[in-house]
């Protein structure tokens, strides 16, 4: 079992990682949580019924009382409608201050869940289970939650750290294809931003990755989460080192909002965003060409992304509104070289404008 530290003030916690831990979680959570305590898994129906039993009977077999919580699957339900009625239910079943909920899903339900749990009673512990490789490398890390507005994604939301994050790289065998690729992007994203060899295992295993070899995803999964847990134990709540955690993220989110987040899947468009800023570095100079394609190429290499069909104008006018902008000026993170990045407040919009020409021109090639 990989264990990695996260060392957030004042309660640092753990993320194990291990093929086949879902079965453990009960012993895991046994641990942290003294008995008797009522537990609420919120879900989505596709979860609840690959996996929902693995869980159910460990939480069962540890001596936890458990029930789910089902939410509607799909990013138009992160919403705080969705919060509401989950806030709603957990009332009903009686939970309280001591209670704790369990996020099993992906993002999504990761964000939700964790968005219920820092509401509920003004505030009651969440363990993270993520589902996907989305949620496993990057969302479920670092006690961010949140829901969408009509403007634009996560602006509404708050800092809720995990007691614990279990990460079972298992449970992606039932993954369609188009959600297990998309959720490596933010692998990708990783390595741009600080871990080089990282970045090289997407450069020197492709096949193994797209075959979803175990211990290769296992490997990918772990370096993303040392990333992460790194950048988030220096900065909790994104002050300064976290930001760089946002490469790709910046177009990304406008371009996820202009299509009304129903084209592209969030990992889709964190990988059409870094296409985007490896591109912008390079024509401003900051990235050499060479490098600028390694990413490029690397982040096109898993498979063919959709088409973007948006107005250069329009994204553009959609960063103002993005909660990285401050004091009126966006914030992008570039990378100068793979394995580091800078923040740049000071990309000229024509920059911006060429870069998501780019990105149409390259998502028609």
């Amino acid at each position: 079992m990989i264990t990695v530290p996260v060392q957030v003030q004042p309660r640092p916690y753990e993320v194990r990682i291990e093929n086949g831990l879902l079965a453990k979680a009960g012993e895991l959570l046994g641990q942290i949580f003294a008995q008797p305590r009522k537990l609420f898994v919120i879900t989505v129906a596709p979860v609840r019924r690959r996996w929902g039993k693995i869980l159910m009977k460990s939480l069962a077999g540890a001596g936890f009382t458990a029930k789910f919580l089902e939410m509607p699957e799909g990013e138009r339900f992160k919403r705080l409608a969705t919060v509401e009625e989950l806030a709603e239910q957990l009332s009903k079943l009686g939970a309280d201050r001591d209670s704790g909920v369990l996020a099993f899903g992906g993002g999504v339900a990761g964000d939700v869940g964790g968005l219920v749990a820092s509401l509920f009673m003004r505030g009651i512990d969440v363990v993270q289970i993520p589902t996907t490789v989305l949620a496993q490398v990057d969302a479920s890390i670092g006690g961010k939650t949140g829901v969408n507005l009509p403007a634009g994604k996560n602006l509404v939301g708050a800092f809720h750290q995990p007691r614990m994050v279990l990460i079972d790289p298992q449970v992606l065998s039932s993954l369609p294809e188009r959600e297990y690729r998309a959720g490596l992007y933010e692998a990708i994203k990783a390595g741009v931003i600080g871990d080089p060899e990282l970045f090289r295992e997407f450069e020197d295993n492709p096949e193994r990755i797209k075959k979803r070899d175990p211990a290769t995803v296992e490997r990918l999964i772990a370096g993303s989460v040392e990333l992460k847990a790194r950048v988030v134990s220096s900065d909790e709540r994104e002050n300064g080192l976290r930001r760089v955690l946002n490469l790709g993220h910046t177009i990304g989110h406008a371009l996820e909002a202009e299509t009304a987040y129903k084209k592209l899947l969030h990992g889709e468009a964190v990988a059409w965003g870094m296409v985007g800023v490896a591109h912008l570095s390079r024509e401003l100079g900051r990235l050499d060409g060479r490098s600028a394609e390694r990413i490029i190429g690397t982040t096109l290499s898993l498979g063919r992304l959709p088409k973007v069909d948006v107005r250069p104008a329009n994204i553009v006018k959609r960063l103002t509104a993005d909660k990285k902008t401050r004091g009126g000026r966006v914030h992008f993170i570039v990378p100068v070289e793979i394995g580091r990045v800078e923040i740049a407040d000071d990309i000229p919009e024509a920059a911006v404008l060429k870069a998501v020409d780019e990105i149409r021109r390259r998502s028609h090639a």
